[in-house]
């Protein structure tokens, strides 16, 4: 029997994972994001790597600070779609009322915090939030990447 085969790429299996909330939880989150991505060919000191990393360690200290609710975790989905150039970073949390703001505001100079989703907003093409039912929020970004394989075959 003959079988067909066809060159069809399919997109690599996401990332998706719950971590205590908890400072540990989220550096261990931010390490598994690098972690996935070096393993589609994203090396750690990439552009690409480093802006994931970046939107989740922010994300993820979020939920931690501002969405952590005693007994629930925080989940990480890390999905990587070659086709559009993007990767989507999604944080979700149990705090249903604890919205993160429509445009984020910049912090004084001098301050400790308050810079997180600024920077989200600077590297990320597009973020947002959605509701969880029965309980939470899921905060998401959507960063662009390029393969660093690209630039190695341009002429």
């Amino acid at each position: 029997m003959l079988t067909e085969t066809t060159n069809v790429q399919s997109e690599p299996p996401p990332l998706v994972a719950q971590f205590s909330s908890s400072p540990r939880g989220a550096r261990r989150a931010r390490q598994l994001a690098v972690r996935h991505l070096e393993e589609r060919g994203y090396p750690p000191a990439s552009d690409a790597s480093c802006a994931v990393a970046l939107v989740v360690a922010e994300l993820a200290a979020n939920a931690v600070l501002h969405g952590r609710v005693p007994g629930h975790d925080f989940g990480l989905r890390v999905a990587l779609d070659t086709a559009a150039g993007l990767v989507r970073v999604e944080v979700a949390d149990a705090a249903s009322g604890k919205r993160p703001p429509v445009t984020p505001a910049s912090s004084a100079p001098e301050g400790e915090s308050g810079r997180g989703l600024v920077l989200v907003a600077a590297v990320a093409a597009r973020w947002g939030w959605t509701s969880r039912h029965p309980l939470g929020k899921t905060v998401w970004a959507e960063v662009p990447v390029t393969h660093p394989t690209a630039d190695k075959e341009s002429p």
